[in-house]
């Protein structure tokens, strides 16, 4: 699938939600809701555009834990849901992931090694909200993958530009200006070459947990068992 354009909005614009829109919202929302409670003791996080709500019919629901815990708790808790396991790595410099899908649109995102303060920042840069967040309904600033920043309104959104406001964007999503500018030079540069693909994305068989699965990488890969040894793995 080709990845979004980034766009440009110069201006401020307002979007106002039709009724379709909003029962979209609500209905990923419930469905969210019944997958976070499950996974309440991880202290889980929605985020992206269910967490924002410029959702589409087709929008994705992501979750995600936000530190290192063992797989086996997560599958547990997500006991009669599991479709299928995968261990992606975006690049030899990014974190590992577990990711457990629970249907085509579903997904279950955990760190497979410690992750930094940086890498947790990803999730705020394109919104997060926590279980209470959920229950009550509450929408949360961020930027979506074509670089533009979504700011809740009751009627729906207001979206403006992210590139030339990196400051002022970081002040109003709290995080640093850093993970700010490495978005956008991630995101242009992948408008300007295309897609680059993943470094690692692989499926865990049924009968392997993910932590050996990571340890069966990390023998071949030494760029994975470098990052393993240096963020307490396998």
């Amino acid at each position: 699938m080709p990845g979004k354009k980034v766009v440009r909005v110069w201006d401020e614009r307002e979007v106002v939600y039709s009724p379709k829109r909003w029962r979209y919202l609500w209905e990923k929302r419930e469905r969210a809701l019944s997958i976070i409670e499950r996974l309440e003791q991880f202290d889980p996080r929605l985020y992206g555009s269910v967490a924002r709500g410029d959702v589409k019919k087709n929008s994705d629901i992501d979750i995600f834990i936000p530190y290192k815990v063992p797989s086996y708790l997560i599958e547990l808790a997500l006991e009669g849901l599991v479709s299928r396991r995968k261990i992606v790595m975006a690049t030899p410099w990014h974190i590992i992931k577990g990711v457990i899908e629970i249907d085509e649109e579903t997904t279950v995102t955990f760190p497979l090694i410690e992750p930094t303060d940086r890498e947790l920042e990803f999730y705020r840069w394109g919104g997060a909200i926590d279980l209470w967040g959920v229950k009550t309904k509450q929408r949360v600033s961020g930027v979506n993958k074509k670089l533009i920043l979504i700011i809740p309104t009751e009627k729906g959104h207001i979206e403006s530009e992210v590139v030339g406001r990196e400051s002022e964007v970081a002040k109003i999503l709290g995080v640093s200006i850093d993970i700010v500018t490495e978005r956008v030079h991630v995101l242009t540069r992948r408008d300007a070459i295309g897609r680059t693909g993943i470094y690692i994305n692989e499926e865990v068989p049924d009968w392997m947990s993910f932590e050996e699965a990571l340890k069966l990488i990390a023998d071949r890969d030494p760029n994975v068992r470098r990052k393993v040894r240096e963020r307490g793995g396998v």
